[in-house]
């Protein structure tokens, strides 16, 4: 059994909390959180020092606002705690650097909490595209703004998701980027925008990204030579659209797809990093920098 703290318990945190609770290979040994209103069964903080002063912790999930990733994360990586950071890894490309230079000089295994990686639509969409060759990428990730965020924009917040899937799912660098972003109904950050790459290959991707949308959508569209997919990561349907004839006919699929909470998924694989494995689909800190550099620059 793990012994594991839960650093933040915010909307992800208690997500975390929920299905760790459940899981019969981890002890949830604490809780760290600066409101106190929330009652736990678990040995309960308001701060990471006296949390790691007084328990034995085998692992920590770190889901505190963005802004205080790195404070947090260094005081843990210090004491050789291994970690699951919710994405993006830090508010900075500098505290990121950082991060890894803790991580390696302490020799601490730190994944990141990219969850759509393990969307089981999105590992379904990914066997389909192997082999084939992909034409276009089309990702729309729209929805009501969340009052839980308050320190980062729609680009950090939302747009990283699928400018991670984009590489993780064709395997392929991005050599040019173009972001267009405007601020239209909050006060500080952007809150709608569209990003638009050229990979390798010349692979063409479009993603679209707000918090003006009155419902969520999740989709993600994918060309090939072969048939045309789309996915939907909030049903996790998959259907494929192939043989076009002239008579506009064509044959539609629906994939199979074996469906389950991504966030289970992904703490399991968590679990299984901190025991000892290291082929795994987490997403690591270099990657996320990848992500976290390409969302915060203009050009």
């Amino acid at each position: 059994m793990l012994n594991i703290a839960i650093i933040g318990l915010g909307a992800m945190g208690r997500n975390h909390y929920r299905i760790l609770k459940e899981s019969n290979k981890v002890n949830i040994a604490a809780l760290c959180d600066v409101d106190t209103s929330n009652t736990y069964d678990e040995n309960f903080y308001t701060d990471v020092e006296s949390l790691i002063e007084n328990e034995n912790i085998d692992a920590a999930i770190v889901a505190v606002p963005t802004f205080l990733h790195h404070d947090v994360a260094i005081k843990l990586i210090k004491h050789k705690i291994p970690l699951l950071i919710e994405k993006p890894v830090a508010s900075t490309l500098k505290e990121a650097e950082e991060i890894l230079k803790a991580a390696k000089e302490f020799n601490v295994k730190v994944a990141i909490g990219h969850v759509e990686r393990f969307n089981p639509v999105v590992k379904a969409l990914k066997d389909e595209l192997k082999d084939k060759e992909i034409y276009s990428i089309n990702i729309t990730r729209v929805g009501p703004f969340p009052p839980r965020i308050a320190d980062v924009g729609v680009l950090t917040d939302l747009s990283v998701h699928d400018i991670d899937l984009t590489r993780y799912i064709t395997h392929k660098n991005i050599m040019r980027k173009a972001i267009f972003k405007s601020q239209k109904i909050h006060n500080h950050y952007e809150d709608n925008a569209i990003i638009s790459f050229e990979l390798e290959n010349d692979v063409i991707v479009n993603l679209t990204t707000n918090w003006l949308t009155p419902f969520k959508k999740r989709t993600i569209e994918v060309a090939c030579k072969e048939a045309y997919y789309e996915a939907n990561l909030i049903t996790q349907d998959l259907t494929e659209y192939s043989q076009y004839h002239t008579n506009n006919s064509y044959v539609t699929r629906n994939c199979f797809v074996k469906k389950d909470e991504p966030l289970k998924k992904e703490l399991q694989e968590f679990i299984k990093f901190v025991q000892g494995g290291n082929d795994t689909e987490l997403c690591s800190i270099e990657d996320s920098m990848i992500t976290l550099e390409i969302a915060n620059q203009e050009e």
